[in-house]
């Protein structure tokens, strides 16, 4: 027989996965609806105020957000997400309103594709105020230059430059005919981080990965658990001899998932 505090750990799970699915699909109002019933039952659910949070922000509720985003610091001091997002909403003005809907994230573009994915760190970025205004999860546009591929977000403004090996690499794929998508995967008042993934590629260019890496992956992992609103994705390997400082490999959205366990090979009897 299942007992209560198993009824109410599956109800919690429900109620979060839920309230992920719903992100994902950029149907904030309903999301914020389900977070605040995860809140009626587990008030002091960390995670549950930083998604609470992300909706809000995303439906232009700013203060509104900034008051569970407060709650989450004081439940847990130590939470970055929510640090993070408080410095970023304090430079905002209270009255702003989100001027136009978020552009949906395909959730697709987060999933680990090996030599189709790589994140970097933006170079040149644009000032505070302007990285104020980005999300990780935005998606942004890759525009060639002179020397460089620059990114830019849909409002038109440059957020920074590609690091020159990779831009390098960049427009001469671009240029063969392939084409790429971008989006942020984090952000404070002065770094950039963000996920490049091959969306096509063009018959001149079957040969040719987009992002070599010697180190083999597992192929289409992808996992759609709780952190993809906190956007943490962060997970690091090594590009071989491709890579540079400011480019890491292929991304994988590990939403809450454990790390996968490390065995250690014994080591041989010497003879």
């Amino acid at each position: 027989m299942v007992t209560f505090p198993e009824e109410r750990l599956r109800a919690k799970r429900q109620l979060s996965e839920r309230a992920i699915a719903l992100a994902m699909a950029s149907r904030w109002e309903e999301a914020a609806q389900v977070n605040r019933d995860l809140l009626a039952l587990f008030p002091e659910d960390v995670d549950a105020h930083n998604r609470l949070g992300k909706a809000l922000s995303e439906l232009g509720q700013l203060e509104e957000a900034k008051g569970f985003y407060s709650r989450a610091a004081t439940l847990d001091p130590t939470n970055v997400i929510a640090m993070k997002n408080l410095q970023r909403l304090s430079r905002l003005a209270v009255e702003e309103r989100v001027s136009a809907p978020p552009t949906r994230v395909d959730p697709a573009l987060f999933i680990e594709e090996s030599g189709k994915t790589v994140i970097t760190i933006l170079l040149n970025v644009a000032s505070a105020a302007v990285l104020a205004k980005m999300r990780a999860g935005d998606l942004l546009e890759l525009r060639c230059g002179e020397r460089a591929v620059q990114v830019v977000a849909s409002t038109g403004e440059i957020i920074g430059q590609v690091e020159p090996k990779l831009s390098k690499r960049l427009m001469g794929l671009i240029e063969a005919g392939n084409r790429y998508q971008t989006a942020v995967t984090s952000v404070d008042d002065q770094t950039v981080k963000v996920i490049i993934r091959e969306v096509y590629k063009s018959p001149s260019t079957a040969g040719k990965v987009s992002f070599p890496s010697k180190v083999p992956t597992e192929v289409f992992r992808g996992y759609i658990k709780d952190s993809v609103l906190k956007y943490d994705l962060d997970d690091e390997e090594d590009l071989g001899e491709d890579a540079d400082e400011g480019i890491e490999p292929s991304a994988e959205v590990e939403l809450g998932g454990e790390e996968p366990e490390i065995v250690e090979e014994p080591e041989l009897p010497e003879d």
